[in-house]
């Protein structure tokens, strides 16, 4: 029984979502179990195994209507725009349907996207400065040096621990001196946020572990970012600033039971502040 309402926007049955879990969380158990060197073969199996096993995932679908989707996407643009020019070089991983690099083209010298899987991208409608890379889940295939800013959304949780250490030690190999992730994750003070959330208080599927701000920063110092800074929402805008007052808010609702936390991140104030959005510098 579903322990959530399913979202107005989402044509799926019940049945079409317990199979989209059931699938899911198996893929996933797969994963969690695997070794390093053979997750290094697996993400990319996996996802396209889901990809064939689920024709109407939302990834495939499109289940957001066109008009939200493009809201969504020209949102993201005016946030990263203006960190973007034509001596800049960007980098999107995790970019699902490539939508958002797509759009950002026109504002950066070039744009490289990095996934796992091809399955969900129209390379027809590519831009000519855009170029897609197919990872192992860790690696970036692209030289030392060579990108200005590094981005990602809805990311880091599809990674198992061990290797979003690798990968963000790659991602800081690429970064330029002074370079710039920018990266964007939900928060597990107010998760699960997968198709989890529909029958589990834990993320059972494709999120192998959702982070808070504070691990998030911790994990990146420890790979070797130089500065590690919270990405403010301002009038548009993302803008720097310190993390202190997320993490002290974290540590408050870190102390409510799971249920209670899950009721306060619907609150609009508090679910704007709970998202992890993090600005690491190299």
């Amino acid at each position: 029984m579903l322990k959530v309402k399913i979202p107005a926007d989402d044509p799926r049955t019940e049945e079409r979502i317990r199979a989209h879990y059931d699938v899911e969380r198996g893929l996933a158990q797969r994963l969690r179990a695997a070794g390093k060197q053979q997750r290094r073969a697996l993400y990319t199996e996996l996802y396209d195994e889901m990809y064939r096993e689920l024709p109407d995932h939302p990834q495939l679908t499109g289940i957001v209507s066109p008009a939200s989707r493009d809201a969504q996407i020209a949102k993201l643009v005016a946030r990263l725009a203006p960190l973007l020019g034509p001596d800049v070089t960007f980098l999107e991983i995790g970019p699902g349907d490539c939508a958002l690099s797509f759009a950002l083209a026109p504002h950066a010298r070039f744009v490289h996207a990095v996934d796992v899987s091809a399955g969900a991208v129209d390379t027809a409608k590519q831009p000519a400065n855009f170029a897609l890379h197919i990872s192992d889940g860790t690696t970036m295939p692209l030289p030392d040096d060579s990108i200005d800013l590094a981005f990602s959304d809805q990311l880091m949780e599809h990674l198992h621990p061990d290797d979003a250490r690798d990968q963000l030690r790659e991602i800081r190999r690429v970064l330029v001196p002074g370079g710039t992730y920018l990266c964007l994750t939900p928060n597990r003070l107010s998760g699960p946020h997968d198709v989890s959330k529909f029958f589990s208080d834990v993320a059972e599927g494709f999120h192998i572990h959702e982070y808070t701000s504070n691990e998030l920063a911790g994990l990146m110092r420890e790979t070797g970012f130089r500065r590690v800074e919270g990405a403010v929402p301002l009038r548009g805008r993302l803008v720097a600033a310190p993390l202190a007052p997320f993490v002290a808010l974290e540590s408050v609702l870190g102390s409510f039971p799971a249920s209670m936390r899950r009721t306060l991140g619907r609150w609009a104030p508090i679910r704007a502040a709970l998202g992890v959005r993090v600005f690491a510098r190299k």
